[in-house]
């Protein structure tokens, strides 16, 4: 007669993810999120998702955790906190990272949340990872299982704690027994904190963000950087954290708990007129974990030659030759992008 697989407790699983590095956990059921495929299928429908894909592309998919794992039954979701402070900037004009990307902080909530697949695995269940992924919606299951509520901005923020965390889940076919998980309870009331400091107006209703808009989702489309936005990207070259930035909880948590040290972190600062000198390999062996179209470095010193024309200086060393070099050069859509920053710099017609 073949032994029973062991089914570890929501409890020990929990503790599980905690010990391997989480800084929140929740078990709960693998069912469907039915109501998300429905948003996801009307934003897409209106147009809100512009060219994103992500859980977009699928929403079948992304919104059925059974299409990972057969049978799935249960998520074990794990949020890790990313927050950390900015070091001094560089003396030289230099283009700002969103805080999730300057390090490789999904890499380490995929090692965290891998512990707890290795321990249902070890006990015979199916088992598979899911962060930053397109299979997931990563934010309705940590919502699903009691971890959070969703903000204005669309974030999920942790009572207490904020929404400085990078999320994810493990899709399981263990029959593990789950409790009640009473949903928590809005904590935003009727601050529009977020909204109100959106740069291009990207939050068009509460919890709706509008990717046509949305700074953090420009600088990974590929094309024409939009001429309406470019003065608002001021230095940023890769996401974008004002609605984090401004949000009460978790200005109340840096002033409780403090921040990391953003000096022991990879990508902070980078200086731009060096990202415009570099070449392609140089390039992606440097930022390669972000998010580039086609893997193609054009993208970034798109974003580069924008985020020079607003924070560059013509007087500083480098910054004119090297737009003169791209606005003079066989790439049009560089070339435009450059004359562009040239001319918002006051040195040059557009």
């Amino acid at each position: 007669m073949a032994a029973v697989a062991a089914v570890p407790s929501a409890d020990e699983l929990e503790l599980i993810g905690l010990d391997a590095g989480l800084d929140a956990v929740g078990v709960t059921s693998a069912g469907s999120f039915d109501d998300t495929r429905r948003h996801l299928e009307a934003r897409k429908a209106e147009g809100l998702s512009a060219d994103m894909q992500f859980t977009y592309r699928n929403p079948a998919r992304s919104t059925d955790p059974s299409a990972t794992v057969p049978g799935a039954r249960a998520l074990v979701v794990g949020a890790r906190r990313y927050r950390t402070a900015d070091p001094t900037p560089p003396a030289a004009a230099a283009g700002v990272v969103a805080r999730y990307a300057r390090a490789d902080h999904y890499g380490a909530l995929r090692a965290s949340l891998d512990v707890v697949a290795a321990r249902l695995r070890r006990d015979g269940w199916r088992a598979h990872v899911l962060c930053d992924d397109n299979a997931l919606v990563d934010r309705a299951a940590a919502q699903r299982a009691g971890l959070g509520w969703f903000g204005k901005n669309a974030n999920l923020l942790l009572p207490g704690q904020g929404s400085w965390f990078v999320l994810g889940s493990v899709v399981t076919d263990a029959p593990v027994e789950l409790g009640a998980t009473e949903p928590v309870a809005d904590g935003c009331g009727a601050c529009t904190r977020c909204i109100d400091a959106c740069p291009t107006g990207a939050i068009v209703a509460p919890g709706v963000v509008d990717a046509r808009r949305c700074l953090a989702w420009l600088v990974q489309a590929s094309g024409s950087f939009p001429v309406e936005h470019r003065a608002a990207l001021g230095g940023r070259i890769y996401g974008c954290d004002d609605c984090q930035e401004v949000c009460p909880p978790n200005r109340l948590v840096d002033r409780r708990v403090g921040v990391g040290d953003g000096e022991l972190e990879e990508d902070v600062w980078v200086p731009l007129v060096e990202l415009l000198a570099s070449g392609d390999d140089e390039l992606l062996a440097r930022h390669g974990r972000w998010y580039i179209a086609g893997r193609d470095p054009r993208w970034l010193r798109r974003n580069a030659l924008v985020a020079l024309g607003n924070v560059g200086d013509v007087g500083e060393p480098g910054v004119r030759a090297t737009l003169d070099r791209y606005a003079d050069g066989p790439d049009e859509l560089l070339a435009e992008h450059a004359r562009w920053a040239r001319h918002h710099l006051g040195a040059g017609a557009p």
